[in-house]
């Protein structure tokens, strides 16, 4: 139960670190009846990338960080502490399972690592969940909303579903270790 953990808590931490890599958070919608698509517009944390004709990618980092609208800077922050808890998580899972194999003095003797690891998963999983989870419904807010023009609505993007399913291994791997701890 503590390698699936392990398993899944480290599918998780590469899942949660490639969300926050990715640009494609919000990806252009095509809601006119034009087939014809010249470019692709991606949106992600710290890049817009723009596809011409699926053939040239240009990306280009945000210039300024004062810049950045709240929530963005506040998706960032979390994600970037998500990705670091998941690798301490990930460390104090490695360290759980290494000592509770080598030693059986006791079950009580080496569960804090067990116990630490379950509860950063947890947390982990729950940081990784907030901004996705936001992210992806101000999208479908914003996409019903017949307020924003046509050319400003945008899709859920790939990096949205990596996240979800990245927080629910996490969540997952979280809760084999806090059910191992017990």
């Amino acid at each position: 139960l503590q390698i699936t953990g392990l398993i899944l808590g480290g599918v998780g931490m590469v899942g949660a670190l490639a969300a926050t890599a990715m640009p494609q958070w919000r990806v252009s919608a095509y809601v006119d009846g034009n087939i014809v698509v010249f470019e692709t517009i991606w949106e992600g944390l710290w890049m817009d990338c723009i596809s011409q004709l699926g053939i040239r990618l240009q990306c280009k980092f945000y210039d300024s960080v004062l810049a950045l609208p709240p929530p963005l800077e506040a998706f960032r922050a979390l994600m970037c502490v998500a990705v670091v808890l998941s690798v301490l998580s990930f460390l104090a899972a490695i360290a759980g399972v290494k000592y509770s194999q080598r030693g059986k003095r006791g079950p009580r003797a080496v569960s804090i690592f067990i116990l630490a690891a379950g509860v950063a998963f947890l947390l982990t999983g729950t940081l990784v969940l907030i901004p996705v989870s936001c992210t992806g419904a101000a999208i479908v807010r914003d996409f019903y909303d017949p307020a924003v023009p046509v050319p400003l609505k945008r899709e859920l993007g790939a990096a949205l579903y990596v996240g979800w399913g990245s927080s629910a291994l996490l969540l997952a791997a979280g809760a084999i270790y806090c059910h191992c701890w017990c």
